[in-house]
């Protein structure tokens, strides 16, 4: 049985939307294709009569400053982003994600934007946009809007994304400035198995001393991508410190839904790792900020 019956392959975003706006039902959207296609094959996802290739939409490629934000368009490599100047000035946390994302291959064809439109709880992309402030941009039959990262999920797997009407189109975010930095670290199986056992991205911004400004995503801690909006308001105006750092795991640990993975771990088990996986983030944060205090980075 074919996967699908029409294959189509536009070249602009206008050409996208007149595709979604008049090609067969059922519709799906592909850019590097690593999870759709094989969840195609092994019977995840029902057959599609129209599969829609972004992967020449020029537009969707673009990494560059716009408007004073760091825009990164949705057809964007992981492997592009592990190495791209851009992305280690202004979106550390990000550039550690790629790096750890699958294997070489893997990256040489998967899309940021397919990371995140997936959206699952423990997305290593999606996690560092998260605590990097993302915003979205969605394009559609409607014509284009923004939004912020954590509004895009509504549960596992699920997003706000009407999928056959529209697509995502880049992500925004925040220029760094001195005094700013962000890190991921994530906590995986040591045979390589892709899935993360547990991660933790954290974006601050400091001054001599203190943590003026924090955010923090750990994946998975709940049924969608998981921002500790009350660590972050505890550990804001706070000196660096073991004991600030100890406040703030238990603040987590009071506030995150860890369950236990079959594939991957036991709730119990990542309430263990998440106070060493924190407290290395944050340290690692905090360090590359100080770095930056008197220039950009």
């Amino acid at each position: 049985m074919n996967l699908w019956q029409n294959y189509q392959q536009p070249e602009t975003i206008s050409e996208t939307r007149a595709i979604l706006e008049t090609a067969r039902r059922p519709l799906a959207v592909i850019a590097g294709g690593t999870d759709l296609l094989i969840d195609l094959k092994q019977g995840r996802h029902a057959p599609v009569h129209t599969l829609v290739d972004l992967s020449r939409v020029k537009e969707l490629h673009a990494l560059e400053i716009r408007g004073g934000r760091l825009f990164i368009g949705a057809c964007a490599t992981i492997s592009r982003l592990a190495a791209d100047p851009l992305i280690s000035k202004h979106a550390a946390a990000l550039q550690d994600a790629c790096n750890l994302i699958a294997g070489p291959q893997v990256r040489n064809v998967a899309t940021l934007g397919g990371n995140v439109a997936h959206a699952l709880p423990a997305a290593d992309g999606t996690i560092a946009l998260l605590a990097l402030g993302a915003t979205l941009e969605i394009s559609g039959l409607e014509g284009i809007r923004e939004i912020p990262l954590e509004k895009f999920f509504s549960g596992p797997g699920v997003s706000i994304l009407t999928k056959e009407e529209e697509i995502l189109t880049g992500f925004y975010l925040p220029l760094s400035q001195p005094g700013q930095s962000s890190a991921f670290i994530r906590i995986m199986r040591p045979q390589g198995v892709a899935l993360p056992i547990l991660n933790c991205a954290v974006w601050l911004a400091k001054d001599e001393k203190t943590m003026q400004e924090v955010r923090i995503a750990v994946g998975p801690g709940g049924p969608t991508p998981f921002r500790a909006v009350k660590t972050e308001e505890l550990l804001r105006g706070k000196k660096f410190s073991s004991d600030t750092l100890a406040e703030a795991v238990d603040c987590t640990l009071a506030e995150a839904k860890f369950r236990t993975s079959a594939r991957r771990a036991t709730r119990e088990y990542r309430r263990h790792l998440i106070s060493k996986l924190l407290c290395d983030t944050l340290t690692t944060a905090w360090h590359r900020a100080q770095e930056q205090v008197g220039g950009n980075g």
